[in-house]
């Protein structure tokens, strides 16, 4: 059996995409980093629709990648596979919005309000800068020796009350913005289930693989670890 972690990311692979490449490059970074061998197997949302629950138990990590993402009835089909589910998930760009939105109605949240998150706030396929600031231990540590100003192509603002009701008992805000917006939540029953708005792959270098990155593959080579125990 192959030592190598296993990793799912789902979305519709372009190359001429700047994420999609970086995806693929920042994997690379936290596999010389962590000194782990790395198999990554890019998932048509289409296709991972498909698929049973049982399908995604043979990956040690599942990454939603950035979009464009045509149909977000797919990616909240896929987030009902894998959210109760033991195994680090890591999702960053225009999947943020479509988690929460998937959250809010799986929890009926706030039904009442007609507008609980904006529309992406950044105009075109531009990428626009925004500071990080970490809200808890484990996020600031990993913003210890890493820049907290990152790149993103989706932002948005989120309607006060929807916080609040978020971190009564679904997620934990780990990170905002310097507009004091959620930038990075995590699902308070899963060991490691991370949502950034921004793509921390694209501020992965080879000398500096981004912590985000390589804290999930840590998680996912933790995981496998237990699961062969």
């Amino acid at each position: 059996m192959s030592d190598a972690l296993k990793i799912a990311i789902i979305g519709d692979y372009n190359f001429t995409f700047n994420a999609h490449h970086a995806t693929n490059l920042s994997l690379d970074h936290s596999s010389e980093f962590l000194e782990f061998e790395i198999n990554y197997y890019w998932i048509k949302i289409s296709e991972a629709l498909k698929h049973k629950d049982v399908y995604f138990n043979q990956y040690d990590g599942i990454w939603i990648a950035p979009g464009p993402i045509e149909n977000a009835f797919y990616l909240n089909g896929i987030f009902k596979k894998i959210v109760n589910k033991n195994i680090p998930v890591l999702i960053t760009g225009e999947g943020f919005k479509i988690f929460l939105e998937y959250l809010i109605t799986q929890n009926q949240l706030l039904s009442q309000q007609e507008k609980l998150i904006s529309e992406n706030l950044v105009s075109g396929s531009s990428f626009e800068r925004i500071t990080i600031e970490p809200k808890s231990k484990q996020f600031q540590k990993l913003y210890e020796n890493f820049s907290n100003v990152e790149l993103t192509s989706s932002r948005y603002s989120l309607y006060p009350q929807l916080v609040d009701q978020l971190e009564l008992g679904l997620v934990d805000i780990e990170a905002v913005n310097h507009f004091d917006d959620p930038e990075i939540i995590s699902l308070r029953k899963n060991d490691f289930f991370v949502s950034c708005a921004f793509c921390p792959q694209i501020s992965s270098t080879r000398d500096i693989p981004h912590p985000i990155i390589y804290t999930f593959l840590k998680m996912a080579n933790n995981t496998k670890s237990s699961n062969l125990n």
